[in-house]
């Protein structure tokens, strides 16, 4: 799987991952229970890798937030999403200490650590190390000279 592939879904909660492109939408599959569900296409689907989060200087991708997270928790779960309000944007200012407070609420800090410690949580934190890593080239492939 990779991030491309995992996707949020105004209205519904969680992570969901694409199965399919369906006849009036999309085929999901909710990454907590695994429940198949057909999202109509009027409804706003986010891939993972099209989020950002707003900062002073512009914008940071969201797998540079989760990895910036994931440092700082070494790997481990986030602060608890539900938390109170001053806690949860003293938590994102020494994650990322440029994001724009005007722009950036605490329902939005609360989704980032909800997302993280799903991803965490199901062992799927991988995979944004995997978008970094370069494809391996394929070495080219010697023929033998005929005998």
């Amino acid at each position: 799987m990779e991030l491309k592939d995992i996707m949020a879904i105004s209205g519904h909660s969680g992570l969901f991952k694409f199965i399919s492109q369906g006849r009036h939408g999309i085929i999901v599959e909710s990454l907590t229970d695994g429940k198949r569900a057909n999202i109509s296409a009027s409804s706003k689907v986010s891939s993972l890798t099209d989020i950002a989060i707003f900062t002073n200087d512009g914008e940071i991708a969201f797998k540079d937030v989760l990895k910036k997270i994931k440092e700082a928790e070494s790997g481990g779960l986030a602060i608890n999403q539900k938390s109170d309000d001053k806690e949860l944007k003293k938590y994102f200012e020494k994650i990322l200490p440029d994001y724009d407070r005007e722009r950036v609420y605490t329902s939005h800090i609360q989704k980032v650590i909800a997302w993280y410690n799903q991803l965490q949580a199901l062992n799927l934190l991988d995979i944004i190390d995997k978008e970094e890593a370069p494809a391996a080239e394929a070495e080219p492939v010697k023929e033998e000279e005929p005998k």
